[in-house]
């Protein structure tokens, strides 16, 4: 179909007191994209317009080359999503989601799906209400890896897992690309599982786009600059971006252009994507909401 599993272009969704304002991406296939930005900032509203949960204003979205337009069974199918609540009725049992998903899915395969329970040994006695939040999410996962899925939506799914659950789960992240022909779209606060898996970063603010690109050219792109505070001039002050001071001395991000050039009496490093996205969103003001 093509050499991309999701195509975003123009995005815009206008609402009373928010507008997402002509977003415009492509992740290629085989690949994971971290999709980062402050409460509010458009993550949501984003993969609810990919879903076609919510009516776009302008703009145009494609699965594997497919709009929601041309084949809306065809288009729904190709998408997985996992959110940060299970969407699973509290009172319903592992017989009654196999039940279901064989309705609602046409690629659904039972044999698979209850090979991931067994492997991940859900109980299937239980009320999905009993479950940990762990489980819930290893259920939904289950459904997704079951299916003829080209796109893996995941909105903040990873928050409030423990550490464990969290690595299991970017370990299942990376085995549903391995194929070369599906990825991973990945709204998420916590930025250290951006170091770990994405290969691609997009980073929304009120609704825009602040930058957009392969995670290894963001990261080449700037420099961390830190020295003393009587070292800090004007100049330099200007150039940098999330600047923090203090009595004794000072950080931030600059250009690499600015970092190659300042010479020998700063300390100039290469930062963590993580270092670059605080640093943005501090510039843009308010308090920051990230964990690291």
């Amino acid at each position: 179909m093509g050499d991309y599993a999701l195509e975003v272009t123009n995005l815009t969704k206008k609402f009373s007191d928010f507008t997402l304002d002509d977003i415009s991406f492509k992740l290629p296939k085989g690949y994971i994209m971290g999709f980062v930005g402050r409460n509010g900032a458009g993550k949501t509203t984003t993969i609810n317009l990919i879903t076609s949960l919510y009516h776009k204003d302008a703009g145009e979205v494609r699965i594997d080359g497919n709009r929601a337009e041309d084949d809306k069974v065809l288009y729904k199918e190709s998408i997985g999503y996992i959110g940060d609540e299970s969407y699973f009725h509290e009172a319903f049992k592992i017989k009654d989601i196999v039940s279901i998903q064989k309705d609602f899915y046409p690629t659904f395969r039972e044999a698979q799906y209850m090979q991931y329970i067994e492997q991940w040994e859900l109980p299937t006695d239980k009320k999905i209400g009993e479950f940990s939040k762990g489980m819930k999410v290893k259920l939904m996962f289950a459904g997704v890896l079951a299916r003829d899925t080209r796109i893996l939506l995941l909105d903040e799914a990873t928050s409030g897992l423990d550490p464990i659950t969290r690595d299991e789960v970017l370990v299942m992240l990376q085995k549903y690309i391995e194929d070369g022909e599906r990825s991973v779209l990945f709204s998420t606060h916590i930025l250290e599982d951006l170091e770990k898996i994405a290969d691609y970063v997009f980073f929304i603010e009120k609704g825009g786009e602040v930058f957009c690109d392969y995670k290894d050219q963001i990261m080449e792109a700037y420099r961390m600059v830190k020295g003393g505070t009587d070292e800090l001039t004007s100049e330099l002050e200007k150039e940098i971006i999330g600047l923090q001071k203090s009595s004794v001395g000072f950080q931030g991000i600059v250009s690499r252009e600015v970092g190659d050039t300042i010479g020998d009496k700063f300390l100039v490093e290469q930062p963590a994507i993580n270092d670059i996205i605080v640093a943005f969103q501090k510039n843009m003001g308010g308090n920051h909401t990230w964990v690291q």
